[in-house]
């Protein structure tokens, strides 16, 4: 029986009204896709603005579930679609108890001005009439400060001539100093670098202390006076260069900055900075380049051997690879990303135990047995990874591999994943070497006071203030790495620097621990 035309019309419709229908839902799919993903970025914009900046989950693992584990398993199950191995991760432990109540006493190395306060002395009389004894007295102290002092030091060098012969005039030799033709001295060059690169006082606020105390001294002044001061400290510089080369490892990051006179293209310039060396010797030396390419990455690690750890910018692979240097991951960088996934939930979802609070608890298990081996030698350090740490990197990488193909790659639970499957070999290679860390901490942790520093002055003028910047925060990150005082190092330095002529003399002034801060 063949089909009337009116039917075979309204069929025609209704496969047009469907594939329309079809491509509407697709379009629908598509939309609601990506107000997810700007839902997640304006979240997370919100939390960068206005949350806490410590990477911490709300509740520690186990807390919520204390009572009802299987209501938190369910919801991990629901949120993946399958069951994962759940196993104890603690997240990182709070330092110690609570802090004791009371004022903290103030440090026992201040010298101490008694003043004592007596009572008149005739209400040191007794109503009997007998003079009362001291049998003891209350103490308590108060903090005191000087303002800083400025003062001129004034050197006469007197002239000697024989009154008989007329002949000859003698004086005492000018004393060496690190800046010969300049008027400042080797404690106020001190000052000026630790104000600017320890305490991140930009010049112009300088200028205005100084004025309060009637010294005019520019901001361009003291800006041609740190950049003349770069010389003389280069010799250092290029010892602890050597020094860092040789160690065998060497964590490496980079940070933007602003140069606002510059033959480059773009006046976004590069600091680089580097850290290695164990306790006691560490080196932290930073590198002003224009650039942020593979070059700058392969110029500041010819020459090394064993390890380099980074995050997982790309242009140190190839580095990496062609200086035959073994690459480490960074899981600070890979754990954050997981946490970014958290703070762009829903607020009702982020106190869910979800799958990527469940790889932030599995990697802060990793930073536990790391917390309990830290003190441990790096043999009996690699020895305890290798039994405890490898079980729980296994069940990590199974984990995300079958999470990561029920996953979405363009949010941030997915771009996470990712970046942890294709990190994951440099990621795990710590376990291998007691020496090595778990992350890249210790260089972002370098960078940070250049970063504080940097929200201050906001830029470097020339190219040549970066270099002197970059000098000058090597020396005093590297002196407060190995506990010594920024500014006592720094006036030792410069008192000591123009007297030193062979590669020893150099080394002897070298910011480490067994530097001599006694006054000479």
């Amino acid at each position: 029986m063949l089909e009337s035309p009116s039917s075979t019309d309204e069929q025609a419709k209704i496969a047009q009204l469907e594939a329309l229908l079809s491509e509407r839902a697709a379009e629908i799919e598509a939309r609601d896709r990506r107000i997810r993903l700007l839902e997640e970025a304006l979240r997370l914009m919100r939390v960068e603005k206005y949350g806490a900046s410590r990477e911490k989950l709300g509740e520690a693992p186990g807390q919520r579930g204390l009572f009802n584990e299987a209501e938190a398993a369910l919801e991990v199950i629901e949120a993946v679609g399958m069951e994962p191995e759940l196993c104890a991760t603690p997240l990182r432990d709070d330092k110690g108890s609570a802090k004791s109540p009371g004022r903290k006493a103030l440090p026992a190395h201040l010298p101490r001005i008694e003043v004592r306060h007596e009572l008149p002395a005739i209400e040191r009389i007794c109503g009997c009439g007998s003079a009362l004894q001291e049998i003891g007295a209350e103490t308590s102290e108060q903090l005191d400060i000087i303002p800083a002092k400025i003062q001129v030091i004034r050197h006469v060098r007197p002239k000697y001539a024989c009154g008989r012969c007329h002949t000859g005039v003698k004086i005492a030799p000018v004393p060496a100093q690190i800046l010969p033709r300049s008027n400042v001295s080797p404690r106020f060059l001190a000052h000026l670098i630790t104000s600017k690169f320890v305490d991140g006082l930009p010049f112009y606020r300088l200028q205005t202390v100084l004025a309060r105390h009637d010294v005019a001294m520019p901001r361009g002044t003291q800006a041609a006076v740190t950049i003349n001061a770069h010389s003389p400290v280069m010799p250092l510089m290029n010892l602890m260069d050597e020094r860092m080369r040789s160690f065998g490892y060497i964590r490496i990051d980079e940070t933007p900055l602003q140069v606002l006179k510059s033959d480059a293209a773009s006046q976004q310039h590069w600091m680089w900075v580097r850290v290695a060396g164990p306790p006691g010797q560490r080196l932290i030396l930073f590198d002003h380049d224009p650039s942020r390419s593979a070059q700058v990455a392969a110029r500041l690690l010819d020459g090394a051997c064993g390890y380099v750890q980074s995050d997982g910018y790309a242009a140190y692979d190839a580095v990496a690879a062609s200086l035959q240097l073994a690459h480490v991951g960074c899981f600070a960088h890979a754990r954050r990303r997981f946490f970014e996934a958290v703070q762009a939930l829903p607020t009702s979802e982020q106190k869910k135990n979800t799958a990527a609070h469940e790889i932030v608890r599995r990697i802060d298990a990793l930073y536990a047995i790391e917390r309990e081996i830290k003190h441990l030698s790096d043999e009996e350090r690699r020895h305890a990874r290798q039994t405890r740490a490898v079980p729980l990197l296994h069940s990590l990488h199974t984990f995300a591999q079958s999470l990561q193909t029920q996953t979405l790659t363009s949010g941030k639970l997915g771009e996470a994943l990712t970046y942890l499957t294709k990190q994951w070999s440099k990621l795990i290679r710590y376990v291998d070497d007691g020496r090595l860390a778990i992350d890249t901490n210790l260089a972002e942790n370098a960078i940070r006071p250049f970063a504080r520093g940097r929200r201050a002055w906001l830029f470097s003028d020339s190219a040549k203030g970066a270099k002197a910047s970059a000098a000058f925060f090597s020396l005093v990150e590297t002196a407060k790495a190995n506990g010594l005082e920024p500014y006592a190092y720094l006036c030792r330095l410069f008192e000591r620097l123009p007297y030193a002529k062979t590669v020893e003399d150099f080394e002897a002034l070298l910011p480490f621990s067994t530097f001599d801060l006694s006054p000479q």
